[in-house]
This record gives structure tokens, C-alpha cells and sequence, in this order.
């Protein structure tokens, strides 16, 4: 299937490109996120009318995610968790409190944007994770666990 993307799609195209998924994709996830529509002619013509509105938008949510960023930036979280003598911890610490943390220090992210490439934290120490504030900017913190 053709789709218009609405917004800028990691690893897909950019606000306007025309892409052609797999219907599934499509209509299970793109269609509805509201990041495409169908690549049909009513739609092209539509999406040429709105395109300069549609870039504004996309340009704050930019300057947005580069605050939010520069906020970030070589921010330090302190997590206490429980731990063994060995300093592996009892469960671990993923994305959800990663956001909560920082939702207690006042920044207000999503916890899809912290990205744990080698899955939740089970080791006590420093840990430098990234957030991904919007799909081009990224930012990088230091949580550090310590044990009870």
C-alpha cells in the first residue's frame, strides 16, 4: 500500500514522502498514529494544500524536543534499589522508572523515549542511556543505582 507520511517516520521517510508499506503497517499502525494517509489523488492534493501547516508544526515539536534536550544534557538520576552482596539488583530498572525519575526532578518525557539498548539495568553502578526527545534529537543521561 502507497501512503503520504504525515511526520517524520525513523527508518521509513521524512513529512510528504510518498512510501509504500505493507498493508498492515499501514492500517494498523500508520493510518492510526495519524503519521499517513492513503497515497490517493484527493489526499495528494489535500496534504499539498496544508504541507506549509504541516512543516510549521513539525518545526515546533523540533525547537520543542531541543529544550527539552538541552535540558537533559549530562543530567545525573539517582535510583536506590534493593541488591545483593554481588550488586546485581532484586528485579531491575527500566524504562517506566527511568521516566519517573525524571518526572521527580520536574522533566516530563514519555517512557518510549528512554532507550535501553541492552534491555533493563540489573547491575548496580553508572549507566549513561540515551532519551530520545524526537526521532532527530537525542540526548544523553547518567543514572546511577545504588544499593539499600
Amino acid at each position: 500500500m502507497q501512503v503520504i507520511l504525515m511526520d517524520k517516520v525513523v527508518n521509513l521517510g521524512g513529512l510528504g514522502d510518498i512510501v509504500k508499506v505493507k498493508d498492515g503497517y499501514a492500517r494498523n499502525y500508520l493510518i492510526p498514529q495519524g503519521k499517513a494517509k492513503r497515497a490517493t489523488e484527493e489526499n495528494k492534493k489535500v496534504f499539498e494544500a496544508r504541507r506549509a501547516e504541516l512543516e510549521k508544526a513539525q518545526a515546533e515539536k523540533l525547537a520543542e524536543a531541543q529544550g527539552v534536550a538541552a535540558k537533559l544534557e549530562g543530567l545525573t538520576v539517582q535510583l536506590v534499589r534493593k541488591a545483593g552482596v554481588d550488586g546485581r539488583l532484586f528485579g531491575s530498572v527500566g524504562n517506566t522508572d527511568i521516566a519517573e525519575a525524571l518526572a521527580a526532578q520536574g522533566i516530563e518525557i514519555e517512557r518510549s523515549a528512554v532507550r535501553l539498548p541492552l534491555g533493563p539495568i540489573k547491575q548496580v553502578g553508572e549507566n549513561r542511556i540515551e532519551i530520545a526527545a524526537h526521532s532527530d534529537v537525542v540526548a544523553t543521561i547518567t543514572v546511577v543505582i545504588s544499593a539499600e
